[in-house]
């Protein structure tokens, strides 16, 4: 048996720490060995092992033959001679190296996650707007209770109505805490229901906020101005005479939905502006509280009297509409303690259900996202079942989320979360309007306290800028999503193709999210706007499921093996040492590598890839975060060195990554 061994180091030894198991190659030493020649003959037992000095240089061979190895030669294996990068990047760690902590590398992970998840929310806060509203809760009342037992639909009700602009969104986040209402100095603003849960010592109710009514004797033009309806941005393409038709309707719409906050609530807060005065609006609202719901406990509030010397002369002329007034302030909040003991009067503190034994923790949150008039708040009806929001051809007719919770059929409880339509950032900004800039940042922020986003397009309109605008960012909160085509019913001459081709559309402009499900709807119709539910359920199920380490590995050591990662010009090559998911919701895997810029952009897509393929996360995004190896040692301090004794049963094998 003849053996041919050349051992060639063009740098000094001590730069290498060990030499991979390779066959088939040659290797030449320039420089002395201080080893006996005995080596040749020990070459000869499978993993063989040379310990060299100054470094621990690993050299292990498995056993060849004599014409296995004499048939070797430098010219035939050209390609695959080492260069000493090569080397330093094609380590194989002895067995004294070839295992990890994997408790150590969980929890490394976590923090990984951690500070990728912080430094993400960093960058995609959404400024907050500025608002007079500050925040209440310094009086020993108001000290919040340490877990909610009691579900919304069972606390009582407290209706806030008033004519526009009198500051019945000021009171409203006053109550609830925050600044869920938008506030602006123009009348108008809301114009659907919206819901906030407040409490008062040992008392818990829901506050709800109402759009201005407007009574029948205004004009259509003073209807106009006074709910800043415009007949022209975002209704290209409707007949004159329907959006004159639209705007005339709006203002019994908006009163309907007072109505219907004012016929659930035992107590009714009627709002007055106690700057402006006495109005003929303010007369009218009394006679129809008093008329159809004195069976009600309606309490008159004076708002905007923050002067102790001009509250009882701004008060005494309300007398007239027959309720004893109380003056506030919803701004700086000085009497809201004595308006919240009189509503607390007309209401029932109402006790912990027994057949409830405790509050599910997590109820999933659905928000409905897109363009103006796409038919969100079509969506939303649907689904509850009646007339939660207003639906108008007016664009911008939503303009809070508006939040609502949903039971579906199978019992499964969900938080739907109904925005505004979302324009170009130019197009607000070129639009002059503050209203509309904070319905944005709501509809953003509700994409940010959502688990499922269910992302609308028109099915005539298909993707447009602003679609792919929105779907970026529902990505980069890591959110689930759901894309619903909506008003499916006008796409003409349908047969069994056109959803196929149309899928093919969505999915090229849309990459982003070539992992979301597909829904076709017909919302005003209420057609398979029950799949949108099924869809986000689904979603969410993936979101948050956790894959088993082990299967984990495996994938990953499979997708290594099928392609290794890329070579750089100096010969280097990454290598997984080891991965794990640390985190759900979205699912967040950590690769810890050699080095991370080993690993381009295109690798990581196929590692993505091949996790998907393998172990599914339809509907949801998934994290890669990659941590290099110099990376810990440098967080270490030093490097850490294993040996047996040190060794625990929680350590595993490295995943190799090399061929």
């Amino acid at each position: 048996m003849a053996y041919l061994l050349q051992l060639n180091f063009p740098t000094p030894i001590s730069s290498y720490t060990t030499i991979p198991k390779t066959p088939n190659r040659i290797f030449s030493f320039h420089h002395t060995l201080p080893f006996s020649t005995s080596i040749l003959s020990s070459l000869s037992q499978p993993k063989s092992s040379i310990s060299l000095p100054r470094r621990s240089l690993s050299l292990s061979i498995p056993q060849f033959s004599a014409t296995e190895l004499s048939g070797t030669t430098a010219d035939d294996d050209d390609d695959e001679l080492l260069l000493p990068d090569e080397l330093d990047n094609e380590v194989d760690y002895s067995d004294e190296d070839d295992d990890v902590d994997v408790v150590a590398l969980e929890r490394e992970a976590k923090e990984v996650a951690l500070e990728y998840s912080t430094s993400l929310s960093r960058v995609l806060t959404i400024e907050e707007e500025r608002s007079n509203v500050k925040e209440t809760g310094k009086n020993s009342k108001r000290s919040k209770p340490k877990k909610k037992i009691i579900p919304d639909n069972l606390l009582p009700r407290i209706a806030i109505v008033g004519r526009p602009n009198v500051g019945k969104s000021a009171l409203f986040n006053r109550l609830v805490g925050g600044n869920k209402a938008i506030v602006v100095d123009e009348p108008g603003v809301t114009r659907d229901r919206l819901y906030g849960r407040s409490y008062w010592g040992d008392h818990e109710f829901m506050v709800v906020d109402t759009g201005g009514v407007i009574t029948v004797s205004k004009s259509q033009s003073t209807v106009m101005e006074e709910l800043d309806i415009s007949t022209t941005i975002g209704m290209d393409g409707i007949p004159l005479a329907s959006r004159e038709a639209a705007v005339a309707r709006m203002p019994s719409m908006i009163e309907k939905q007072a109505i219907a906050a004012v016929e659930e609530s035992p107590v009714i807060i009627f709002l007055v502006d106690g700057q402006a005065g006495l109005t003929a609006a303010d007369v009218e609202i009394a006679d129809w509280l008093r008329r159809n719901y004195s069976n009600k406990s309606i309490i008159l509030a004076v708002n905007k009297c923050e002067s102790p010397r001009k509250r009882i002369m701004q008060v005494s002329e309300f007398w007239s509409l027959g309720f004893e007034p109380i003056p506030i302030s919803a701004i700086s909040g000085s009497g809201t303690g004595e308006l919240l003991d009189l509503v607390c009067s007309g209401i029932q503190k109402v006790e912990e259900p027994n057949n409830i034994l405790e509050e599910e923790d997590y109820v999933p949150a659905i928000s409905i996202v897109g363009r103006p008039n796409v038919g969100k708040s079509s969506i939303l009806n649907a689904l509850v079942g009646e007339d939660r929001t207003i639906v108008s051809p007016i664009s911008g007719t939503t303009r809070d989320a508006i939040d609502t919770e949903f039971t579906a059929p199978d019992g499964q409880k969900f938080h739907l979360i109904d925005t505004a339509g979302i324009r170009k950032r130019t197009a607000v900004a070129s639009a002059g309007s503050t209203t509309e800039a904070l319905s944005v940042n709501r509809a953003f922020r509700a994409i940010r306290r959502s688990d499922v986003v269910a992302l609308v397009i028109e099915a005539m309109a298909c993707i447009t800028e602003q679609d792919y605008k929105i779907a970026e960012r529902i990505e980069k909160e890591g959110k689930g999503c759901v894309i619903v085509v909506n008003k499916w019913d006008t796409i003409p001459n349908k047969n069994q193709q056109t959803a196929l081709f149309y899928e093919q559309d969505v999915r090229e402009k849309l990459r982003l999210l070539n992992w979301a499900p597909i829904v076709y709807s017909t919302a005003l119709a209420g057609q398979s706007v029950d799949k949108i539910i099924v869809a986000a359920s689904e979603v969410e199920k993936e979101r948050s499921r956790r894959l088993g380490t082990s299967i984990l590995n495996q994938v990953v050591g499979e997708a290594v093996t099928f392609k290794p990662p890329p070579r750089t010009r100096g010969g280097k090559r990454g290598r997984v040492y080891y991965c794990t998911q640390a985190a759900i919701r979205p699912p967040t895997f950590v690769f810890f590598v050699n080095d991370a810029k080993l690993f381009p952009e295109t690798y990581r897509r196929f590692m993505e890839k091949q996790l998907r393929s393998n172990a599914g996360f339809p509907g949801t995004p998934i994290r890669l975060l990659w941590r290099s190896r110099k990376k810990m040692e440098k967080d270490e301090g030093k490097k850490v060195t294993r040996t047996k004794e040190n060794r625990a049963p929680h350590r595993r094998k490295l995943i190799s990554a090399t061929k």
